[in-house]
């Protein structure tokens, strides 16, 4: 007569292995897939509008002398890895909004989304009243715009050269990298990040309403940029 316990106990250990396989497959990041193609604009549009204008590929990058408003993504995204290389003209500003919601409410995607700050950390100026205005640590490349700055402003490289920026959300963690190195470090919606939204710009904007999803957006603030190899992974 055969004893069937053993086995009973073989299937238990299989099916616990089954169920960490499928857990597995449920947390583990997505497939890195590219949001420009080198060729086309292909996946963005204008925010508030059907196609791309004012954005154009110039030698496998995505670029614009900053008349055409910004672009968005044809898709929203809410969990992401998000890696892209970035360069600005001498006294250049743009950005990488991410978060945003494509509404008429919002008139500029920044307003709705924080932003990864890209711009010429040593040249761009403006004027207020005549007097020449300097940058803050918070308006600086790789700072959370104007509500957190980087870490590190050592690692920036200068306007006309290429720089790497990396942006990772998950479960409302924020991590902003600049040229490998994590600058930014902050929880989206906590109570430490509304007290430092209500320090800025944005305090009494819809913008401190933090939200699930959203586009991402490639900033054109009236000055030239560049951008290529962008690609992202759900996580």
């Amino acid at each position: 007569m055969k004893f069937n316990a053993p086995t009973t106990a073989k299937l238990l250990p299989l099916s616990l292995l089954g169920a960490a396989f499928l857990t597995l497959a449920l947390t583990s990041p997505g497939a890195w897939k590219p949001l420009f193609d080198g060729k086309t604009t292909t996946g963005w549009h204008s925010y508030l509008k059907k196609d791309a204008s004012g954005w154009r590929v110039e030698n496998g990058t995505l670029t614009t002398e900053g008349k055409g408003g910004d672009l968005v993504t044809d898709q929203e995204y809410g969990d992401f890895d998000l890696e892209f290389d970035f360069k600005v003209q001498p006294k250049g500003n743009s950005g990488v909004i991410y978060k945003v919601i494509e509404s008429p409410e919002f008139d500029q995607p920044y307003k709705s989304g924080p932003e990864f700050q890209v711009i010429d950390d040593k040249g761009y100026e403006w004027k207020v009243d005549g007097k020449v205005q300097k940058l803050s640590d918070k308006q600086l490349t790789g700072a959370s715009y104007d509500v957190l700055p980087p870490n590190d402003l050592s690692v920036v490289k200068p306007a006309g050269e290429w720089n790497k920026g990396r942006i990772v959300v998950k479960d409302n963690h924020v991590e902003h990298f600049l040229n490998g190195k994590k600058v930014v470090d902050y929880h989206y919606g906590s109570p430490a990040w509304k007290a430092m939204v209500a320090k800025s710009k944005f305090a009494t904007w819809k913008y401190a309403e933090a939200h699930a999803k959203g586009r991402i957006s490639l900033q054109g603030h009236g000055d030239v940029a560049w951008y290529r190899n962008l690609r992202i992974r759900e996580l």
